[in-house]
């Protein structure tokens, strides 16, 4: 059984595949991630060491740096102290554990090139091993600074899209609406939308999960400068025309919202997506106005007003 109908026939299934959802799931993560959890991959590959590292967090980026920098200091630390400690002229430790911690900060200054000076290296053998850390401290260095440059340059969104959508009034009829903004204060241009709607149908005497583009009010715009009301009208051709939350709930529907604009600062075209599941539609409202103008006549944006709603009753 159909519980939407369908204006045009939509053979794409987004790249998320034609397998039903079970307890409403949901395809697509808020962040705009796959929601799908990957399995049988092998813990590390060496090849993708610079996308892990370019994409993870920067509190798990700096982790992984720290710990990488330990670890290195403490195996040179090991193979000074395996080499004799007494071939590091100024270590004055006494003991195993000041002997290792002697090493481990003449390794430290050693791979970042600093060389205090307090500590030295004696004989062939330490002064091989100092030349080779300092080699490859130059390296590492070297690697962390694309690294952080690689991070700081690439392009990312801070396009915020609304939390909710709402059912609300809409040219003597409903709209489906979500609302974006743009938390950076510089410009997105040649900006546009695309908004989806995904449920599980019968066809042919299978469960499948189905895919249906929502035409928009508006898809495109010129520039992002102030918030953006995205607005499905809910028409006789809509395949939300008359439907409850009931039946949205059956057909465990998620939404998608697609973004695509220029980044003037970047120069790089950038992207963003969201998806709202049918207890995410709120029914009945519509979004607080964020912007108004103050004394000197200048366009003010209350961001504190993005995801606030009131009452719209519909005829």
């Amino acid at each position: 059984m159909a519980f939407f109908k369908r204006k045009v026939q939509f053979n794409d299934d987004l790249g998320f595949g034609s397998v039903p959802v079970i307890k409403n799931q949901r395809v697509l993560n808020t962040d705009g991630t796959p929601n799908i959890e990957r399995i049988g991959l092998p813990w590390f590959k060496f090849d993708d060491t610079y996308t892990r590292l370019v994409t993870m967090s920067w509190p798990r980026f700096f982790f992984v740096i720290l710990i990488v920098y330990l670890i290195v200091n403490t195996l040179f630390a090991a193979a000074y102290n395996i080499i004799g400690i007494e071939n590091l002229n100024g270590a004055k430790g006494t003991t195993l554990r000041d002997q290792f911690f002697d090493a481990f900060f003449f390794s430290a200054q050693t791979i970042s090139t600093v060389g205090y000076g307090h500590i030295s290296p004696q004989g062939f053998v330490t002064s091989i091993l100092a030349a080779f850390e300092s080699m490859l401290g130059l390296l590492a260095f070297a690697l962390a600074t694309g690294l952080l440059y690689g991070r700081f340059s690439r392009p990312t969104s801070k396009v915020s899209f609304s939390k909710k959508m709402v059912v609300a009034p809409y040219q003597n009829k409903t709209g489906l609406m979500c609302r974006l903004v743009n938390l950076r204060k510089n410009s997105l241009i040649d900006v546009e939308v695309q908004m989806f709607m995904t449920f599980n149908e019968t066809f042919e005497g299978k469960l499948k999960r189905s895919f249906y583009p929502l035409e928009l009010e508006r898809s495109k715009i010129s520039v992002l400068s102030l918030n953006w009301t995205i607005v499905h009208p809910i028409t006789e051709d809509s395949p939300l025309f008359e439907k409850t939350l009931d039946e949205l709930m059956v057909a465990e529907v998620e939404i998608f919202v697609i973004l695509r604009a220029f980044d003037d600062t970047f120069a790089q075209t950038i992207h963003s997506r969201t998806s709202y599941q049918d207890e995410d539609i709120e029914w009945n409202a519509k979004f607080k106005i964020m912007h108004s103008h103050n004394e000197q006549g200048k366009t003010v944006m209350d961001y504190s007003l993005f995801d606030k709603t009131e009452k719209a009753f519909i005829d």
